[in-house]
């Protein structure tokens, strides 16, 4: 096969990341303890919060914590204290301690994938925490280039194509995420291979939209050797 360029996710493409916000925002809940609203409505609110906020600060662990103590004192139904503050703020650093879970197959397939096409390590979020997650997984010796941005959107890829001198024709976005992952990727004239995740945050579904690359469809990333 001709050398491809291929452009990775990290979180819930490589490891395992969303389901620690999700046990942090169950302990979250629970604390909040509110007498009339489901946990989906809590979630609701938070996920406009997240929303906005992720504009100007971004995402990871702390402005996740940052965005619970907002939730918290829109939704308290007692007084706001400092110390319960610092409880919300605690269920999300938390989640730097999480053990790293490199998702199956994925060693194997980056070992395979490295000999063959150009690999990019690229990911969104806080620098320094992700930088410790690609630390920690062991993973980071496969990539020729890794890159974290604020944003993942389509001028990212644009950016990312120039730079690293692509041809659009030859490069292909790889990750869980329709709304930073394939649909940006694809609206940047690229390919894309969508690697569908259980436990992707809800803030990144999206349709499938189509574009001007070829876009497949593979059920885990061990599949990318069927491929690549």
């Amino acid at each position: 096969m001709t050398r491809q360029f291929l452009i990775i996710d990290a979180d819930d493409t490589l490891w395992e990341n969303n389901i620690y916000f999700e046990e942090a925002f169950e302990e979250f809940c629970q604390f909040l303890d509110h007498s009339s609203m489901t946990p989906h409505e809590v979630r609701d609110v938070l996920d406009t919060i997240e929303l906005v906020n992720a504009r100007t600060h971004g995402y990871g662990s702390l402005n996740f914590g940052r965005n619970l103590g907002e939730c918290y004192r829109r939704l308290v139904e007692r007084e706001v204290k400092e110390t319960d503050l610092r409880t919300a703020m605690a269920f999300a650093e938390r989640i730097l301690e999480c053990p790293m879970q490199v998702i199956e197959g994925v060693p194997e397939t980056l070992a395979y994938l490295c000999e063959r096409h150009e690999l990019n390590l690229f990911t969104k979020g806080h620098p320094e925490e992700q930088t410790l997650k690609i630390d920690r997984s062991g993973l980071g010796g496969y990539f020729h280039f890794t890159q974290v941005v604020k944003e993942k959107d389509t001028a990212a890829y644009r950016r990312l194509v120039e730079e690293r001198r692509m041809d659009p024709a030859l490069t292909w976005m790889i990750g869980n995420s329709p709304k930073s992952d394939v649909n940006p990727a694809l609206e940047a004239g690229l390919n894309a291979v969508f690697v569908p995740h259980e436990h992707t945050w809800v803030l990144e579904k999206q349709d499938l939209l189509p574009g001007a690359g070829t876009l497949m469809v593979v059920e885990e990333f061990a599949r990318l050797r069927d491929i690549f």
